[in-house]
């Protein structure tokens, strides 16, 4: 188990006194429709759309808002072309940063992107120049667990375990997302988080002042209309995340 916190634990604990809970429910629910819209409004056949559900389930969006996603999809809604981007930069102190984006007009989502790098003390990078640190994986997140949760885990080829105090974090290869899903409903094990995301393969050790000034450049990317996910490579202890989160 890891004696670090990555940023998809970290943001789980910051999320959890998020108070812009409308805009996050706008962007899983147009990730949603996306999804439908690209491979049909049934779950069970279409792979993109059962994740993106379970993944807004998970962070409470009522199952109205989801039908209704879906019955605009099957009423034939035309939203216009939407283009899956992703963005490749740096922040401060040479951490990577990945940018995922649902859009409608490129050259706004770059031109927004850009602009949020470089306030911060961030740039672009070339394509290439940062996803090669991240692996996408199924992560399963609980605020809650046992040895029982565990033990389901590790016998379902878990591929790493990242333990804080408050909370546990599961990784497994994106392939096993459903199996891994389904298998822990039928266990009733409730899930604070699912979903596929990009995780670092290599991982920078950042000091609180250095999180501070990293954790700026991400809440100003997170805050754009387009941005669905933004991820980092970094790492910092969990003595210290904690600390900064009950400031």
């Amino acid at each position: 188990m890891s004696g670090h916190s990555k940023w998809s634990t970290i943001k789980r604990k910051k999320g959890a006194n998020d108070a812009k809970r409308g805009q996050l429910f706008a962007k899983l629910v147009k990730a949603i429709e996306i999804a439908a819209r690209n491979g049909g409004t049934d779950p069970s056949n279409n792979a993109s759309l059962y994740q993106a559900i379970s993944k807004a389930k998970s962070n409470s969006v009522p199952n109205d808002n989801i039908e209704r996603a879906l019955k605009r999809v099957d009423g034939n809604l035309d939203t216009g072309e939407i283009y899956e981007l992703t963005y490749e930069g740096y922040g401060p102190y040479g951490v990577a940063i990945l940018i995922n984006c649902l859009t409608d007009n490129k050259n706004r989502t770059s031109a927004d992107v850009k602009a949020t790098l470089t306030k911060h003390g961030g740039s672009m990078g070339t394509p290439g120049s940062v996803n090669y640190l991240f692996e996408r994986k199924a992560i399963f997140q609980f605020d809650e667990y046992s040895d029982e949760l565990i033990d389901y885990a590790i016998s379902n080829e878990c591929l790493d375990i990242v333990e804080s105090n408050n909370s546990i974090t599961f990784e497994f290869n994106p392939s096993d997302f459903k199996t891994i899903n389904e298998g822990l409903k039928d266990l009733e094990f409730k899930l604070s988080n699912a979903e596929i995301a990009y995780i670092p393969s290599i991982g920078i050790n950042i000091t609180a002042d250095q999180f501070k000034s990293i954790s700026k450049i991400i809440d100003a990317l997170e805050e754009l209309d387009d941005v669905q996910e933004v991820y980092a490579n970094f790492d910092i202890e969990e003595k210290e995340l904690e600390t900064l989160l009950s400031e």
